[in-house]
């Protein structure tokens, strides 16, 4: 994503309780889902217990810098967009992401949160819409997969599936059926940057006539390649 850095540093607190560990807050275009397009900020958490093959943001899982919520909003606050999206690395490993979630909502702004769905979501506010990236096989951590969660989806989320490959796609499919996913939200499917040729997978869902949305990611259509763009 082509990121505006936001420079509105305030220090955290010694005490930790009101804190999150930041990587980045940035503002730049949503690259996926449903809001691709919009501006929005992003609050990208350090820390993930996945290692998906494919992963794009490595360098989110170390490092980061402690922020007090207060810091956090008011970098928020600072890029001037409604839209906020929460992500990582994976946002819910760390366990006052619950709490950032209902004071932006509470702030009036509009909220996302991407998380892997390997880590409960039942205590994510109702307000914030959740895409749910379900791992495939060829991520090596679908056995990570928190089927449950699936009892705390709403029509107001989204489940997301990125696909390195025919087998990857196969799996999809199957878990869109077994799960009648389509009832549950709206479904995502997404190729792996430089792995699988957007336009087969197109063919693919049409001809199979899948009730889902294909989706490219925007960011690296217009910015390449890049980690962390």
């Amino acid at each position: 994503m082509n990121k505006t850095a936001n420079t509105h540093i305030i220090q955290p607190p010694d005490n930790r309780d009101g804190c999150l560990k930041i990587t980045e807050v940035f503002l730049s275009l949503q690259g996926e889902a449903r809001d691709s397009g919009r501006p929005t900020t992003f609050i990208r958490l350090t820390g993930c217990p996945l290692r998906c093959s494919y992963c794009d943001s490595e360098y989110a899982f170390f490092g980061g810098e402690w922020q007090s919520f207060e810091a956090i909003l008011a970098a928020v606050e600072a890029n001037g967009v409604k839209y906020v999206c929460v992500t990582g690395g994976e946002p819910l490993a760390q366990k006052r992401c619950v709490k950032l979630l209902v004071l932006l909502c509470d702030a009036g702004y509009e909220v996302s949160l991407e998380t892997s769905g390997a880590i409960d979501i039942s205590n994510v506010d109702p307000r914030v819409t959740k895409v749910v990236d379900l791992k495939t096989p060829d991520s090596g951590e679908s056995q990570r997969n928190l089927w449950s969660n699936l009892d705390y989806i709403n029509a107001n989320d989204q489940i997301k599936f990125v696909l390195n490959s025919r087998a990857d796609y196969d799996w999809a499919v199957a878990q869109l059926h077994q799960y009648s996913l389509p009832g549950l939200a709206e479904v995502l499917f997404s190729p792996v940057w430089s792995a699988l040729e957007p336009a087969e997978l197109a063919d693919w869902i049409i001809a199979d006539r899948l009730a889902v949305r294909f989706q490219l990611q925007l960011h690296k259509v217009l910015w390449s390649d890049e980690p962390g763009r």
